[in-house]
């Protein structure tokens, strides 16, 4: 058994920088987030190649040697391994994805005719799909993307004014199973996304593309691209984040994933508690996060005010925008 002292490392949690304690763990990164209730987790765990935790029982008592302050551990099976294995509580995960069984397959029976449309029209108005080196011109690129505007969706892009030494670095993750594909009108970049490839899966870090390029569908066109790249490559399953978040089960961004034919797959994620707190927490539901003890039609209707509030207070922001969204109620994804 090895572990490593824990120490306080930076981590990106939606858009905000945060503190977190971190430790080596059977060679696992585990960081610990969370201020009243705290949670650990294996760092990046989704991105992961292999079975990151062989043994739990093992696992776990390396956790309590590990000097980390938690109140419960969580980890996950891989998306396609979605039997139970383990004795420990475990809730419904979810992911979005494509079984691959070819680009006609998904091509003809698995999107809508208005979707083909979509990816048809991008074509006949000057967009070019294609997979693009990552380099300093992608990164100066992607920095354009991320700059047009402050306000996305009516709340601060929290990408918006990064330098180029940031971008480069945040996009330089995994990059040795990374690829990039580019969506271009003449030499600009209009739209990106990243690809992580891992067990066998291409997987959709990052999906994002100008505003004012809209009328072109470049999202429709650059996962239409992803899914042939994919399907090329041998891929399994192209995933896009989560198919559903909290209990919005019939939002926009399902819909949009739903027309552009992914699926949800349903695999275990276990909840270990560690303290008193941690198990109090379990038991209430309070590990899934507040957001999941709310009824969707109540969740449809704060979500609603939440939008007056901000067109009020940012009346330049531009509206939602269904066609091209993404990660929820943006088009970019950092999971």
């Amino acid at each position: 058994m090895t572990t490593t002292q824990s120490n306080t490392v930076q981590i990106i949690q939606n858009g905000a920088t945060l503190n977190a304690a971190k430790a080596d763990v059977l060679g696992q990164p585990v960081v610990v987030t969370g201020r009243r209730l705290k949670m650990a987790a294996i760092e990046d765990e989704i991105w992961l190649e292999g079975e990151l935790i062989k043994d739990p029982a093992a696992f776990v008592s390396a956790l309590k040697a590990s000097g980390l302050k938690f109140d419960w551990f969580t980890f996950a099976q891989k998306f396609t391994d979605i039997k139970p294995h383990y004795r420990y509580h475990y809730d419904w995960d979810n992911m979005a994805a494509i079984p691959l069984n070819g680009w006609e397959e998904w091509w003809e029976k698995r999107v809508s005719h208005d979707l083909r449309k979509d990816v048809k029209r991008s074509e006949k108005r000057g967009l070019v799909v294609k997979s693009a080196p990552f380099d300093d011109d992608f990164v100066r690129g992607i920095s354009g993307i991320y700059n047009e505007a402050r306000v996305r969706q009516g709340r601060h892009f929290w990408h918006y004014g990064k330098d180029f030494a940031a971008v480069k670095a945040e996009n330089s993750t995994f990059i040795e199973r990374s690829e990039f594909v580019g969506a271009y009108v003449e030499s600009e970049l209009v739209g990106f996304i990243k690809l992580v490839y891992t067990d066998g899966a291409a997987r959709m870090m990052q999906i994002l593309s100008k505003e004012a390029h809209q009328d072109k569908r470049p999202t429709n066109a650059l996962i239409a691209k992803a899914v042939e790249i994919a399907c090329e490559r041998g891929c399994t399953y192209l995933t896009y984040g989560k198919y559903t978040y909290d209990n919005k089960k019939n939002s926009s961004i399902v819909q949009f994933k739903r027309r552009n034919g992914f699926e949800e797959i349903l695999f275990p994620r276990y909840a270990i508690p560690f303290t008193a707190k941690g198990k109090a927490a379990i038991a209430a539901g309070l590990h899934l996060g507040i957001k999941r003890l709310i009824p969707e039609w109540l969740m449809y209707r704060l979500l609603d005010a939440r939008a007056k509030v901000r067109a009020w207070r940012n009346p330049e922001a531009a509206p939602a925008r269904v066609a091209d969204a993404g990660e929820p109620e943006a088009a970019v994804s950092n999971e």
